[in-house]
C-alpha cells in the first residue's frame, strides 16, 4: 500500500483532507497531511518542504499530492524524496524561477469577481461543511510568495494533473490550457468543485488508487 502525502492550498490546513484521508486509510493506505507554516512570515519554500519531510519521516512508496497553491510545494517534496508519483490536483503549476506572486499574471488567470469565495471554492458542498471549512482557514503570510521557484526543471517523477469539472476558481478551460502549456499533456478530469477533497472524497480516492 502507498503513503499519500497531501499538501494543502493557500490559507488551508491538513483538515482540508480529512474526508479523503478517511477514505484512503480505510483502504489500507498510509496518509501524511500536515499544516504548512503559512502563518510564519519567515517561512519560505525551504521551510515548507522541511515541514513535510519531517512529517513523512522514514516512510516510503510516496505519492505526493499538491492541491491548488500546494502545487508549488508538492514537486519540491516529490523530487527531494524520490516519490513514486506526483499528483497535481486543481493545482498551480509553476515554471522554474517563477514566483507564486507572478504566476497569476503569467498564466492569464482571471478572477470572477461576481462570485463569492463560497461559490468559487465550495460549490456543491453542504452548508455545514462550508461553515466548518471557514473555521479551519488560516492567514497566509509566509515568505514564499515572492521567492522564485527553485527547481531548474520539472522533477523527473511520473506526474498526473487532475482537474475538477465544476471548479469555479481555476476553471476547467483555464486549467486545460495551463497544464498543456506547462506539462505538455492534457489533464485528467474528475467531478467536483475546487475543493474536491471535500466535495468528492470517495471519487478522488478511487482515482488516486487507479494511478497506483
Amino acid at each position: 500500500m502507498a503513503t499519500f502525502v497531501l499538501i494543502h492550498g493557500g490559507g488551508g490546513s491538513a483538515w482540508d483532507f480529512h474526508l479523503l484521508e478517511a477514505e484512503l486509510t480505510g483502504r489500507g493506505h498510509d496518509v501524511v497531511a500536515v499544516n504548512l507554516p503559512i502563518e510564519d512570515e519567515k517561512a519560505g519554500f525551504a521551510e515548507h518542504v522541511d515541514t513535510v519531510t519531517k512529517a513523512i519521516g522514514d516512510r516510503g512508496d510516496l505519492v505526493v499530492l499538491g492541491h491548488s497553491y500546494g502545487g508549488f510545494t508538492a514537486p519540491l517534496v516529490a523530487e527531494k524524496l524520490s516519490a513514486r508519483l506526483l499528483v497535481m490536483l486543481t493545482a498551480m503549476i509553476p515554471k522554474p524561477g517563477e514566483t507564486p506572486g507572478d504566476w497569476w499574471g503569467n498564466t492569464g488567470f482571471e478572477n470572477d469577481k461576481s462570485l463569492s469565495d463560497e461559490e468559487k471554492f465550495f460549490n456543491g458542498l453542504p452548508a455545514e461543511l462550508v461553515a466548518e471549512a471557514g473555521s479551519h482557514s488560516r492567514n497566509q503570510v509566509s515568505a514564499e510568495w515572492s521567492e522564485p521557484w527553485p527547481l531548474r526543471k520539472w522533477p523527473d517523477i511520473p506526474t498526473k494533473a487532475l482537474i475538477a469539472r465544476e471548479d469555479r476558481f481555476f476553471t476547467p478551460e483555464f486549467q486545460r490550457r495551463v497544464v498543456q502549456d506547462r506539462l505538455g499533456f492534457a489533464p485528467d478530469e474528475i467531478d467536483g468543485s475546487h475543493s474536491v477533497p471535500l466535495s468528492h472524497p470517495k471519487t478522488l480516492a478511487d482515482r488516486l488508487e487507479s494511478y497506483l
